[in-house]
């Protein structure tokens, strides 16, 4: 069977096939996304009531071994745990790291923080050698010379690193939906004080009316909101939200209610205060991306727009000449 052209190696139809096929999954998938209707909110509901649960029943048990059960944990867990634990390669210091950015990504289970590092050793192995078979062993591509080996370190860059930045990107797009929200959170949280609300029942009036807009916040502020009710230190409930959030403006915002705690400051002219300062750096944000915008757009500006109107503009000349120099 005769191969299709080829270019830089590659079979012109065999990807021009797949691009198609990716393609068409992506407008199907648009479509079936533009025609469902999903509340962001139902699976952050079930999420907060069983973290209800688990305070209500942290209040009613009174003994410290039963309080150890209420902890979440996995057989899997544990033997990846232990596993690793006799592979000397478990710190605590960098299980703490990962149930930071897990935190930071919306999970709430810190035993995940054990199989994202078994993961992370595990991963690179396993597609190295997928990697290997198909490429030395099957040779899907044999004309490859060189670029074997790329595509081999490639794979397992991907097995090592590709955990991680999935989750980096999840806590990062998580970050700036909530940086988006905070001000008209702040807004409402404002005007809950002001008409005689706890800051218990602030928050959680806030979660309600923002959380179909802004999903992330919302699911927040509800948790802070359930931590308040059944925390036995309010201080602790403020904290695990600025844990949570990886957002230097959640912090300060923590810290004013911490302070208004404390010491009986106003709180609804302090957040009045926040809320403007974190509308005008929203601002300035916005403007800083539109001074950039002309240094950005150079680069497609040279290299895709003009070249075409070259093209439009002397083309007809050029074949003009051409004409009148071949007679």
């Amino acid at each position: 069977m005769e191969s299709g052209p080829t270019l830089l190696g590659f079979d012109v139809i065999l990807v021009g096939s797949i691009l198609a096929g990716i393609a068409a999954m992506a407008v199907l998938f648009a479509i079936y996304t533009a025609v469902t209707i999903k509340d962001p909110m139902q699976k952050r509901v079930k999420a907060l009531e069983g973290r209800r649960e688990e305070l209500k029943l942290g209040l009613v048990t009174a003994s410290a071994k039963k309080r150890t059960s209420l902890v979440r944990k996995s057989g899997t867990t544990d033997k990846v745990r232990d596993t690793l634990k006799d592979m000397k390669v478990l710190q605590a210091s960098q299980v703490e790291m990962m149930q930071q950015k897990l935190a930071w990504a919306g999970f709430r289970n810190k035993e995940v923080a054990v199989l994202l590092i078994g993961l992370r050793m595990v991963a690179p192995i396993i597609l190295g050698m997928v990697a290997a078979i198909l490429l030395y062993v099957v040779e899907i591509f044999p004309d490859w010379e060189f670029k074997r080996v790329a595509a081999l370190s490639a794979a397992v860059f991907i097995g090592y690193k590709g955990p991680e930045i999935y989750l980096k990107n999840i806590a990062n797009k998580r970050t700036d939906a909530i940086r988006k929200g905070l001000p008209d959170a702040l807004d409402l949280l404002v005007i809950c004080a002001e008409a005689g609300l706890t800051v218990d029942a602030a928050f959680n009036r806030v979660a309600k009316e923002l959380g179909r807009a802004y999903p992330e916040l919302g699911d927040e502020f509800a948790l802070t909101a359930i931590e308040l009710s059944f925390l036995n230190e309010r201080k602790k409930a403020f904290d695990n939200l600025a844990y949570r959030v990886n957002l230097e403006a959640v912090k300060g915002v923590v810290t004013t209610m911490i302070q208004t705690e404390r010491y009986g400051t106003p709180l609804a002219s302090a957040l009045r205060v926040l809320s403007a300062e974190f509308r005008n750096e929203r601002m300035m944000r916005a403007e800083e991306k539109a001074a950039r915008l002309p240094a950005i757009m150079t680069i497609p500006l040279i290299m895709f727009i003009l070249p075409v109107l070259f093209i439009f503009i002397l083309g007809p000349a050029a074949c003009s000449i051409a004409d009148a120099f071949s007679m």
